[in-house]
């Protein structure tokens, strides 16, 4: 009885660890995807913002 709550007390540990894999995923594609899209992305906010002005 005492290994089943040994064995889901370390599957907690492993959780964690896996969020932060895949946060760190995330984060490693957003940073990418802002490179790649940087200059259209400015240039697009660019536009909006001249649209606004008078």
């Amino acid at each position: 009885m005492l290994s089943k709550v040994a064995a889901h007390q370390a599957e907690e540990g492993q959780g964690l660890a896996e969020y932060g894999l895949i946060l760190a995923l995330i984060a490693v594609v957003a940073i990418a995807a802002l490179r790649v899209l940087g200059t259209d992305i400015s240039g697009k906010l660019g536009e909006v913002s001249a649209g606004f002005a008078p």
